[in-house]
């Protein structure tokens, strides 16, 4: 391998890690389901982040995993809990955590994972520990506000989209600007360099967000790996919705759906993104993700290393604005 490392090479390292990561303890019933949600796969973009920015500056990145595996252990905290508050059935293809093992088991094996998270990134350098360690527990905070402001809008007509915007920023953008700062702190970054990669990130997440909302309604079942429409059908507030909702217009019949106790699913999909078609929120969401993309590419020219080096961030990034999954 060269002194940058790409993508799949450095996803590759990251796999590799967590498979060595073991929860051979007792009870096993409270650590055997961190096993199975770890080893359901998933994108493992936050942990690649943090590696891939430390790599900009140094090539031994074997020393920046216990932040990698802090993160994706964290990660998977929230989405454990987060099928819980939902009442998901899968996760992945398979069944959620408290499908599988019940309430109790799925609360405290969360629990249980935050705290393993906290024991992984204690690994870090003792030169970098406390400002590693400070970002993470702010962003863990953070996080909760976020998934918290999201429960809240299930229960509220009146999202704003400045609201909105600010509650996927918590609940997913500052994880991927987190990995990407402590990446650079462990690696001896400028301050400068470490605030742009965390703003990089945090424009991703706002894009990237965006565009898994966008693929719910317009996505190829086949490539999304779930099912088309399923926001509507539980009247999430997406941009779509609150967009629609803001339109005098299309508001009543919006709320008709919305109200209704009984319905066909298909005609409520059809119908709702009908609405979205007709005022153009296809095109208006293409746009912002284009804004968020071009916003998070000005922040990582700012970082003060060679553009090679940083060819591999500015491909994800697209990749990620572009993606049909």
């Amino acid at each position: 391998m060269g002194s940058t490392y790409t993508f799949e090479e450095v996803l590759g390292i990251v796999n590799k890690e967590i498979l060595k990561t073991e929860y051979n303890i007792e009870p096993r019933s409270l650590f055997e389901p961190i096993t199975y949600i770890l080893s359901l796969g998933g994108k493992r973009l936050r942990p690649a982040l943090a590696l891939m920015s430390y790599n900009l500056y140094k090539e031994d990145v074997l020393r920046v995993i216990p932040i990698a595996l802090a993160i994706e252990v964290f990660h998977n905290f929230t989405l454990l809990h987060d099928d819980l508050m939902d009442r998901a059935d899968m996760r992945r293809g398979k069944p959620t955590v408290h499908i599988k093992w019940g309430d109790n088991t799925a609360v405290l094996s969360g629990d249980a994972m935050l705290i393993e998270a906290y024991k992984e990134i204690v690994k870090v350098d003792p030169v970098y520990l406390k400002p590693v360690l400070d970002l993470f527990s702010v962003t863990a905070t953070e996080i909760c506000c976020g998934q918290q402001y999201d429960m809240e809008f299930e229960q509220r007509m009146d999202v704003t989209i400045p609201e909105y915007l600010e509650m996927i920023r918590l609940k997913t953008a500052v994880l991927l600007g987190c990995a990407l700062k402590e990446g650079a702190i462990v690696a001896g970054a400028s301050d400068a360099d470490a605030d742009n990669l965390y703003d990089f990130g945090i424009n991703v997440g706002l894009g990237f967000q965006l565009k898994d909302d966008l693929l719910d309604v317009y996505g190829d079942s086949t490539n999304f790996g779930k099912r088309i429409g399923g926001d509507i059908l539980c009247n999430k507030k997406t941009f779509l919705l609150i967009n629609a909702l803001e339109d005098n217009a299309s508001k009543s019949e919006l709320m008709e759906w919305i109200s209704k106790a009984e319905y066909n699913e298909e005609d409520k999909i059809k119908a709702v993104t009908a609405i979205y078609d007709k005022l153009k929120l296809k095109e208006k969401s293409e746009e912002l993700i284009r804004k968020y993309y071009q916003k998070a590419i000005n922040c990582l020219d700012k970082v003060d290393v060679d553009k090679g080096k940083k060819n591999e961030l500015y491909s994800l990034a697209e990749h990620l604005m572009s993606r049909i999954s």
